[in-house]
């Protein structure tokens, strides 16, 4: 089996109002697309339904759904596949909005450096006193996906932020 590690960095532009998710990828093996939509209400044959989609504007308040899609291109099953993402600047984690299945999913507050769980992610604060971290103050995300992917296959993990 070939062990793939995959690093993701996502950044927020914003210009003219778009938003845009650079990926760099460290694994040729595995091809990643990363988006950024947000949810929105649309009639359908005269029934709402929500839709993703591109933002056209991206606004203080505005909840954004990042997904990053990677597939595996080779000819071979890959396992071991570890994507991190950066919660972008002037963004904050939407709380349990993470996902991915058949992934294990740990959170960062020192920017990348080390992870946990996010109940076992403990700061101190000003008055000496020790707390679990506020999604709030996480920096990174990340998926160790747990089983085998596959030649061909693909998966889906992300999560939301709110622009502040």
């Amino acid at each position: 089996m070939y062990i793939f590690r995959l690093m993701l960095t996502a950044n927020l532009l914003f210009l003219l109002g778009g938003i845009s998710t650079p990926v760099l990828a460290a694994e040729e093996n595995i091809k990643v697309t990363s988006i950024a939509e947000v949810a929105v209400e649309v009639v359908k044959n005269g029934k709402k339904e929500i839709v993703r989609t591109s933002p056209e504007k991206a606004v203080p308040g505005t909840v954004v759904i990042f997904t990053n899609r990677f597939e595996n291109i080779s000819k071979k099953a890959a396992r071991d596949i570890v994507i991190s993402n950066a919660i972008p600047a002037n963004t904050v984690y939407q709380a349990d909005s993470a996902f991915g299945a058949d992934c294990a999913i740990t959170f960062s507050v020192d920017g990348g450096k080390t992870f946990a769980l996010a109940e076992n992610i403990r700061l101190r604060g000003a008055d000496g006193r020790e707390y679990t971290a506020h999604p709030a103050q996480y920096t990174h995300i990340r998926w160790n996906y747990t089983g085998q992917l596959a030649a061909g296959k693909s998966g889906e993990v992300g999560f939301s932020a709110v622009i502040r």
